[in-house]
């Protein structure tokens, strides 16, 4: 396996030391490292991979060097505008080193989610002509393909991509570790939002942790899923997905179970939802600060204030919520209000270990919310 530290000071070496980008699953140890030692204004974790493209075109400029964004393959999706139209040859012509988690590969067992962009990844990258190396448990070379990709961004202007096979790097526990001490967990709370849920609501989850605990407490509770909408992939669109239903079944409470990490993505979405105003929107957000699917890097959510953002947006009315009596009081008002309303409930990070995943097939969960909502 590839030592993070080994990784980290050979890109060191290259002048490659500014990193921007969101947290992958299978980098959360080069990500992790690169948080314990890089200064904050040299690894910023963005919004989205698009930004993160546009940070590093900006880096680039100011000082002649280029930045290493690190993604999910995932996220190519996200970067695929900035690449074509900012550091594309026929655009500026502007060097980055990507690094591309692969998830999903061919082959290697994964979530149906990653299926598709694990397919077309290395194609991806093809069409968008961004050459690249691929690295595993067993490269040697690293050096070597650091040097590559070193001479590539110097001669041709342009970007370089690393894509990383499930194991390629040696275990690292982020070290620099924020801790909270709110009352509830993300789980606790996640059991409490939906117990208060009324017979003909229904609710879309976001992408991680908080849609496998959902499932979860159904199946303690012996209660189907079929009023649950699992987004397993697609972050931060769970409440564009909501904010639909809520428009076609306004007859329904239609509530949002958003993460802070999916809701900074794509944050352009509360106002849009605001815009439209469906009176039966319930927006949850439960803030733990971190991306706590990928290694739980810090996100800036528990340092901006989400309801306030909300009301400027022009949300109904918004709320936080940090102990289970809050929530509960909390929940009881937004229920008699006409939304779209807000409810930001802040919880400590971290997950049980023994956390499952959903069984039902994402084909499944959808068949089965359809028919919940024509009844």
């Amino acid at each position: 396996m590839i030592k993070p530290q080994i990784f980290y000071d050979t890109l060191s070496e290259h002048g490659l030391n500014t990193f921007a980008g969101v947290p992958d699953s299978l980098l959360k140890a080069l990500c992790a490292y690169v948080a314990d030692n890089a200064a904050p204004q040299n690894n910023v974790t963005t919004a989205n991979e698009g930004n993160a493209i546009g940070f590093a075109a900006g880096h680039y400029m100011a000082t002649g060097k280029p930045a290493v964004v690190y993604m999910q393959n995932s996220g190519l999706g996200n970067t695929v505008n900035p690449l074509t139209s900012l550091t594309d040859p026929q655009a500026y012509s502007i060097p980055a080193l990507l690094i591309v988690g692969w998830r999903g590969e061919p082959d290697v067992k994964d979530e149906p989610q990653h299926k598709k962009m694990g397919e077309i990844t290395c194609s991806q990258l093809d069409l968008l002509g961004i050459p690249y190396s691929v690295i595993d448990k067993d490269t040697a070379n690293v050096a070597d393909i650091i040097q590559t990709a070193s001479k590539h961004m110097a001669e041709k202007n342009s970007p370089y991509a690393i894509v990383v096979r499930k194991g390629a790097f040696e275990a690292y526990k982020l070290q620099s570790i924020v801790t909270t001490s709110f009352e509830l967990s993300r789980e606790d709370a996640v059991k409490l939002v939906a117990d208060s849920v009324d017979e003909s609501g229904v609710i879309v989850s976001t992408t991680g942790k908080t849609s496998r605990e959902l499932f979860e407490h159904r199946v303690s509770k012996g209660q189907g899923h079929e009023k649950d909408f699992l987004s397993i992939g697609s972050m931060g669109h769970a409440s564009s997905i909501a904010l639909a239903i809520a428009l076609a079944k306004p007859e329904r409470q239609v509530y949002c179970f958003d993460g802070d990490g999916a809701a900074l993505m794509h944050m352009g979405s509360l106002p849009v939802i605001a815009g439209l105003s469906p009176s039966n929107y319930k927006h949850i957000v439960f803030n733990n600060g971190a991306h706590d699917s990928v290694g739980g890097q810090p996100t800036v959510g528990h340092g901006i204030d989400l309801p306030a953002i909300a009301l400027a947006s022009g949300y109904k009315a918004a709320f936080k919520a940090e102990t289970a009596e809050e929530v509960r009081a909390r929940l009881s008002e937004m229920q008699k209000m006409d939304g779209p309303v807000l409810l930001e409930i802040l919880v400590n990070k971290g997950a049980r270990s023994d956390l499952g995943r959903p069984t039902n097939t994402p084909h499944g969960n959808r068949a089965a919310f359809m028919a919940a909502l024509k009844g």
